[in-house]
C-alpha cells in the first residue's frame, strides 16, 4: 500500500492563525486539506462555503479536499471549483435518486476535478455501489455528518472492509478515506483495515500539531 495520505480538517482550524497553522500541516508531512461545507440543512451545523475555500488556497499547494453536506450540492459545484477545490465529495443522501447522481458526479468529472462519493454511519452500503465505478474516492464516515470532535464509531471498520473488497472485486481504482473521531489509536485501527487517506480535524488541532500528523503517518 502507498503512503498514508493525512488530511487535517479545516473546521478545527485556528482561523486567527491560519497563515502559520496551514505552513506547519505542511511541513508535518498533511497532503490534503479537508474541507467541510455544512448548510444547516443537510445537517444541523454551518460551516463556510468558496469565499473562505478561495482564501485557503492562496496559503497553500495542498490538495484541496471538499465534502459538501448540503442539500443540492450540484448547484455550487462551479464555485468550489472557482474557489480551488481538487476534489469534491458528495453525499449519496443529497441526491433524489442513483441515477441522478451519477449524472452529476459524471459532469463534475468532466471540469477536471476529482469526485468522491460518500454516506452517513448508517445508510445502507447499497446506496452506494452505483457510484463505486465512476469515483476517484470513497469517504467513510465513522460520525454522524455535521460537528466535530465526536467519537470514533467501530462500525466503520467493517465498512472500510466492504469497500477494500469491492475494490479488488471489481478493479476499481478509488482511495478510501476515513473521516470521524481519528487519532493515534483509531488511526491504528482504520489504517489496518486498509484505508488511504485519514481526515482528523480535533486532533490535530488541539494537540502539537507536527507530532499528531506524524502520530498518523
Amino acid at each position: 500500500m502507498s503512503e498514508i495520505i493525512v488530511a487535517p480538517s479545516l473546521l478545527s482550524l485556528d482561523y486567527t492563525d491560519s497563515k502559520t497553522q496551514i505552513k506547519r500541516l505542511e511541513v508535518a508531512g498533511a497532503k490534503w486539506l479537508h474541507y467541510d461545507v455544512m448548510d444547516g440543512v443537510f445537517v444541523d451545523n454551518i460551516s463556510f462555503g468558496p469565499m473562505i475555500l478561495k482564501q485557503m488556497s492562496k496559503l497553500t499547494d495542498l490538495f484541496l479536499d471538499v465534502h459538501l453536506m448540503i442539500v443540492k450540492p450540484e448547484k455550487y459545484v462551479d464555485a468550489f471549483i472557482d474557489a480551488g477545490a481538487d476534489q469534491i465529495t458528495f453525499h449519496v443522501e443529497s441526491f433524489d435518486s442513483a441515477e441522478y447522481g451519477v449524472q452529476v458526479i459524471r459532469e463534475t468529472i468532466k471540469k477536471g476535478v476529482k469526485v468522491g462519493i460518500t454516506s452517513r454511519p448508517h445508510t445502507p452500503i447499497e446506496e452506494v455501489l452505483p457510484y463505486l465505478k465512476y469515483v476517484d474516492l470513497v469517504l467513510v464516515m465513522s460520525v454522524e455528518p455535521g460537528f466535530g470532535g465526536q467519537s470514533f464509531m467501530p462500525i466503520s471498520l467493517e465498512r472500510i472492509q466492504q469497500y477494500v473488497e469491492l475494490r479488488a472485486l471489481n478493479q476499481y481504482d478509488y482511495l478510501i478515506s476515513v473521516d470521524g473521531g481519528i487519532n493515534e489509536e483509531t488511526g491504528k485501527k482504520v489504517k489496518k483495515a486498509g484505508v488511504d487517506a485519514l481526515v482528523a480535524g480535533s486532533y490535530v488541532f488541539s494537540e502539537d500539531i507536527e507530532k499528531a500528523i506524524q502520530s498518523l503517518l
